[in-house]
C-alpha cells in the first residue's frame, strides 16, 4: 500500500492502520521499528502520523497517543526543528541540521540531537524525521579528553616521584641535622622546613597512584555492597549530617571491577557530593543503580567494544557545578574548594577508565548527576564464545 493509498485519520487509529506502513516491504518497515533512532513521519498539518519504537522512548510517550499528536506540543515553542520540517516541504529536499537543541517543555535540561529530514515521495507533505541524540557520542568525545588527561597526569607523577621526592629526603634531614645545633626560636623554622617538605611528600605520593600500570586484579562485584559500604563510611565522618537516599535496582548484575578501587572511587564522589552539599539543612545524597543496555566503548588493548549496561549514580541537591569548569572536571588540579588539590575527581577518572567505563557529570541547581557506566560480569566460557563468534 503507497503513502498515498493509505488511510487518514483524524486524531485516532483508523481501522486496518498498521504503523510504519511508509515502506510496502514489510521487512524495511520491521527494520525501521528495530532502529535505535527515533523516526517519524510529520503531516503538513504538523501532525504525526508514524512513530517507531524509538521515537516513544524519545518522547516518553506509548505509540498510540504520539501518533496523532501535534509535534509543536512536544517541543518547546520556537523549536528549530519545526522550522527544519517546514523547511524541507519547500524545497522538496533533505536537509541535515547537527546538535540541534532540542529541548522539551518544562525541561531545564538540553538536549542535543543529529536532525535528518526528508520528504516522502507521493506523500502529500509528508516528511520523514530521523532524531540522533547527542548524549552518547558527546560523552564518548569527553571520555577521550578524560583519558588524555589521566594520562598527562601519570608522566607527571611518575616525573615528580623520581625528581622531587629526593632532593626533599636530603632537605629533610639537612633540617632535622640543624635543630639539634639551634635554639628554640630557630627550631621552629627547622621545624616549619620538614612539615612542608612533609606535606609536599603527602601530595606526590597522592598523584603517584595515577603512575600505577599493574594489571588490574578484577572479579565479580556486587556494586550494592560496594554502595552500602561507602555510605557507612560517610555517615561516621564527612558525610554525618547528610540524609542518603537509596533507589536500588536488585536484580542486577554483578559488575567486573576490582572492589577496593570501586570503594575508593564511589568515596571520593560520594564526598564530593557531602561537600557540594555542605551544612544545607536539607542535604540530600542519593545512591542510584540500574541497567541500561546500548552502550559500548573500545578499552584500550580490547579487540571489540565492551558493553557498558551497569549504571550507577551519585547525586545531590547542591548548588550546581560552575559552568567554566563543568566541561574540564575531571582534569587534575580543577576544583572549586580553597583548600582542595584537585585530584579527588580525576582519580575517579582514571579507575573507571582503567575498568573500561564512563564517568560523566550533568549538573543544575539543585540536582548534581555523576554517573559511572561500567561493564558487567562475564564467565570466561560466555566471553570465549563471543570471540569465536566475532
Amino acid at each position: 500500500m503507497s503513502v498515498s493509498d493509505r488511510p487518514r485519520r483524524n486524531g485516532a487509529h483508523c481501522v486496518g492502520y498498521e504503523p510504519l506502513k511508509i515502506i510496502n516491504d514489510a521487512g524495511r518497515s520491521c527494520m525501521l521499528e528495530a532502529l535505535p533512532n527515533a523516526i517519524l513521519t510529520v503531516a503538513r498539518d504538523g501532525v504525526i502520523e508514524d512513530a517507531n519504537a524509538a521515537a516513544e522512548a524519545f518522547f516518553e510517550l506509548g505509540k498510540p497517543l504520539l501518533i496523532g499528536q501535534s509535534l509543536d506540543r512536544l517541543l518547546p515553542f520556537g523549536s528549530p526543528l519545526t522550522a527544519l520540517i517546514e523547511q524541507v516541504r519547500e524545497r522538496g529536499a533533505t536537509i541535515n541540521e547537527y546538535k540541534v537543541d532540542l529541548g522539551r517543555p518544562g525541561q531545564e535540561a538540553d538536549r542535543r540531537v543529529d536532525v535528518h529530514c526528508a520528504p516522502l515521495p507521493e506523500g502529500d507533505g509528508l516528511v520523514l524525521v530521523m532524531l540522533q541524540e547527542r548524549t552518547i557520542a558527546d560523552k564518548i568525545d569527553r571520555q577521550l579528553t578524560h583519558r588524555g588527561a589521566v594520562r598527562s597526569v601519570s608522566g607527571l607523577a611518575s616525573m615528580l616521584a623520581h625528581e622531587i621526592k629526593n632532593p626533599l629526603s636530603g632537605i629533610r634531614g639537612a633540617a632535622q641535622l640543624l635543630e639539634s645545633a639551634l635554639g628554640d626560636q630557630d627550631r621552629a623554622l627547622t621545624r616549619l622546613i620538614c612539615d612542608e617538605t612533609d606535606r609536599i611528600v603527602r601530595l606526590v605520593d597522592r598523584m603517584e597512584v595515577f603512575s600505577d600500570a599493574r594489571p588490574l586484579q578484577r572479579e565479580q562485584v556486587n556494586i550494592h555492597s560496594v554502595l552500602d559500604h561507602v555510605k557507612r563510611v560517610a555517615q561516621s565522618g564527612f558525610a554525618r549530617n547528610v540524609r542518603f537516599v537509596e533507589n536500588y535496582d536488585p536484580s542486577l548484575p554483578p559488575v567486573y571491577a576490582n572492589r577496593d578501587q570501586l570503594v575508593q572511587a564511589f568515596l571520593n564522589l560520594v564526598k564530593n557530593a557531602a561537600e557540594a552539599v555542605g551544612e544545607a539543612v536539607d542535604g540530600e545524597i542519593e545512591l542510584s543503580t540500574a541497567f541500561r543496555p546500548g552502550v559500548s566503548l573500545r578499552a584500550l588493548g580490547e579487540k571489540s567494544p565492551i558493553g557498558l549496561p551497569l549504571e550507577f549514580c551519585v547525586r545531590d541537591n547542591g548548588p550546581g557545578v560552575p559552568e567554566d569548569i563543568a566541561a574540564h572536571l575531571f582534569d587534575p588540579f580543577v576544583t572549586t574548594k580553597s583548600t582542595g588539590t584537585g585530584l579527588g575527581l580525576a582519580l575517579v577518572a582514571k579507575i573507571v577508565n582503567d575498568h573500561g567505563g564512563i564517568v560523566e557529570c550533568e549538573s543544575l541547581p539543585r540536582r548534581t548527576t555523576f554517573r559511572v557506566l561500567m561493564p558487567m560480569y562475564r564467565p570466561k566460557r560466555a566471553e570465549q564464545r563471543e570471540e569465536r563468534r566475532a
